[in-house]
Parts: structure tokens; sequence; C-alpha cells
């Protein structure tokens, strides 16, 4: 098998792993003696409501939010589609749509919340005194600063009048969560910002965030993070009283299936960690030195192998108009820390969109620079431009999937041969 042909198999086994039809039988909640109600959101919701339905034996309704483009068929669910990465008037409808099917069903009611990767901007539900375009403005300065998922969705919760368990907080009926994880470590309470599951942040660790890297918010969301109208209801509040949630489906399990595809190709497999985060510049360089050591010293793992590793890097942006997501950004770095070597790599986001573009990814190996210095560009500067799209666009690099139907976050395999 080629080296692109066995990474791309990689790929798929991760992304059919993380189906969430499995997980879903596994933790099918009882039938109410009332309404079963779905709602949801993130860029695989429509998918697990279609999977839902294919089980659920009873009456059913609802309606989950995705991102455009990501919809699908389904009988008794409506699907609303809206704007990923950054919110938009649609998904600021889907929210206040979800509270309303929420706020009228009693105790004898059933609630299942579908919620996975992508949540948090499909849900703009800005506090009293802030917009819709303050909400898009904050989302911007999150995706550009280079924090962490779990440090921008304390920050979202704390603004918001649906995350942090506030959607749940609007029901009298029993919540049962079912949740596709793209946080390093399975926080369920960072997925999609948590809009069903709360946890025990705080309006003072968002401020500290805000301060920690230098967000220039509008003064009326600072006036609202100094107020106790922010802070969101605690775990221990009486109204999450018989909620449950489970993690239906996560990148460990996933990168455990891309591992069982290596072995039967007669390739070991070397899983690093399943939630990495940092700069994807900085993370690509980490696993280059890894990956070099292994080819030339056969430590710490002997080759033939395939370094795995899942989680979710950031991009710091350092330029403007540049295009690509934080796995191609990964991939570039990566390349330029390898040229020369026998290497061969796929770094791509399992929900098939890297950043705001149509790919997942991309491949790189030992000759990636100098096929972007043949086609004219400057390796370099595409890096420094956060401008890896153009790069691998143009020497046909990009790795595209379309919609993937889940999302576990990042997945890199680098082939030592």
């Amino acid at each position: 098998m080629q080296p692109r042909d066995f990474l791309q198999s990689l790929f798929f086994a991760a992304v059919d792993a993380a189906d969430p039809l499995t997980g879903i039988k596994r933790y099918l909640p009882s039938k109410p003696a009332g309404r079963t109600v779905v709602i949801g959101a993130g860029k695989g919701a429509a998918q697990m409501a279609r999977a839902l339905e294919t089980v659920w034996d009873g009456p059913l309704s609802g309606i989950v939010v995705t991102r455009y483009g990501y919809g699908c068929e389904t009988r008794h669910v409506e699907i609303i589609e809206a704007a990923h990465p950054v919110p938009d008037a649609a998904g600021l409808m889907a929210s206040r749509v979800l509270v309303e099917a929420v706020s009228d069903l009693g105790e004898d009611d059933l609630v299942i919340a579908l919620v996975c990767g992508g949540g948090s901007a499909l849900l703009p539900a800005p506090p009293e005194g802030l917009t819709l375009d303050d909400e898009i403005a904050l989302n911007e300065m999150l995706l550009a600063s280079g924090a962490p998922i779990s440090a921008m969705n304390v920050v979202r919760k704390h603004l918001s009048t649906i995350k942090g368990g506030r959607l749940a907080a609007a029901t009298r009926a029993r919540v049962v969560s079912l949740i596709v994880s793209d946080i390093p470590g399975d926080n369920p309470a960072y997925v999609a910002s948590g809009p069903t599951v709360p946890d025990r942040s705080t309006r003072h660790d968002a401020l500290a965030i805000v301060n920690q890297y230098g967000l220039q918010l509008p003064q009326a969301a600072l006036d609202h993070l100094a107020s106790p109208k922010a802070d969101a209801p605690r775990p221990d509040d009486p109204v999450f009283a018989g909620h449950n949630y489970h993690v239906v489906a996560s990148a460990g399990v996933s990168l455990e299936a891309a591992a069982a595809i290596a072995r039967s190709q007669g390739i070991t497999p070397a899983i690093l960690s399943d939630s990495i985060e940092g700069e994807a510049r900085d993370v690509a360089l980490v696993h280059a030195a890894i990956a070099r050591e292994v080819l030339g010293r056969d430590r710490p793992f002997a080759k033939p192998v395939v370094i795995l590793s899942g989680g979710e890097t950031t991009v710091t942006l350092r330029g403007r108009g540049g295009r690509g997501g934080r796995n191609g950004e990964f991939a570039l770095a990566m390349a330029l820390a390898i040229e020369g070597h026998d290497l061969h790599l796929l770094a791509a986001d399992t929900d098939g969109i890297d950043g705001s573009e149509n790919n997942a990814g991309a491949f790189a190996d030992g000759e990636t620079i100098q096929r972007l210095r043949a086609a004219g560009f400057d390796p370099r500067r595409l890096l420094d431009g956060n401008d890896s799209y153009s790069g691998f666009a143009a020497i046909g690099d990009l790795f595209e999937t379309g919609p993937t139907g889940t999302n576990v976050n990042d997945f890199r395999a680098i082939l030592v041969r």
C-alpha cells in the first residue's frame, strides 16, 4: 500500500469508530411516560439525530442545529443549519427554538440532547446588553487568540444564555445528554460549551482567561462578566437532579481503531496521546523530532512504525488573509522540519473540515517543501501568514473528505518506514 493510501485508511478507520450510532445504542435511555423531545447542536448533530431515529422505538420529535451543508434527511427531528465557526442570525434563531422546544415539558417527559463539537458557534445566545455582533466579535477573538478549546468555552459559557447547562436548566423534564467529544480529556461540560452539562467554572475564571490572552472584549461583555448574572448554574443545582450524560464517541476510541488497521498491515502503531494541545506549529516540531529520532536511531520506537496522536491544537493568527486550519498549519510546519527525510504524514480534522475551508487537512512528506518551492511558494512565508491552504492546494496535497458526520477532533498519523 502506498503511504498516502495507508494513512488515509487509518483516518477512515478512526472516523468509522466515532460513528455515534454505536454509542447511542449502548446508552439509549428508557422511554418516558410522557413525550420524548430531541435537541442538539454540533457539526455531527444531524447524523446523530438520524442514528437515534433508527433505534428509538416510540414517538419522537425535536430539533437540532448543524453547520451549513452538514444536514441530512431525518424523519422526525427537524434540522436547522447555521454558520460555523463564526455565528450568524440562523444560529441565534436556532438557540431560541431549542429553548422553546423544552421549556413547556414536565417531569414525565424526556429530553435527549445530542451534543458534539461545533455547538458553541452554532448556538449564539448573548445575554441582555450584548448583541449577535458582540458574540461574533468574541468568537473571532477567541479563534485568533491561540487559547485552547477548554479555555475558549469557559469564556463562551459565561457570555451566553444557553451554554453552561442553561439549556438543560430551562426544562422540568429529565435530560439525557449523548455526547461526541472533541475535547482533549473528554470533559463533557466543555463539548459545545456544555449547553446541557454544567461545570464548576465561574465568571472569575472567564475574566482570568480574558486577561491572560489579552482579549479586547466590548465593555458590555466585561460588565456582564463582572456581574453575578454571568455565573452559570452549578452541577449541584437541584434543577439537574436526575439528569445524565454519556460520552458516546471520543478520540481515544478512534485512535485505537486506527492502530488496529496499522497492525493488520504489519506496521506497529504508537499512540502518543489523544489529548494533545498547544500551538499547531510547536506541536508539529515535537512530532517531527520524534519521527526523525525513530528514522535515524530506532528510538523511542523501532521502524516500521506509524505515530498516532489526537487532541486539538490551536493557531494564533499572525497574518491577514491567510487560508487554512490548524491541521494544515501542523502539516506545513512539520514539512519544514522533515525536509529531505523519508517520512510521510496526514493531519486532518475528523469532522471533514479544517478551519473554514473545504478540506479536512493535508498530506506532507520529506519532499513537500521542494514541491512548494517548485510551484513558486516560499514555505516559511506561507507558515508565517497562516496560509497553509494556498500552498497545499497548489501542489495537490489537500486531503478532502466532505462532512464525515462525526467530530472527535484532530487526527495525526506519521509513517516511518
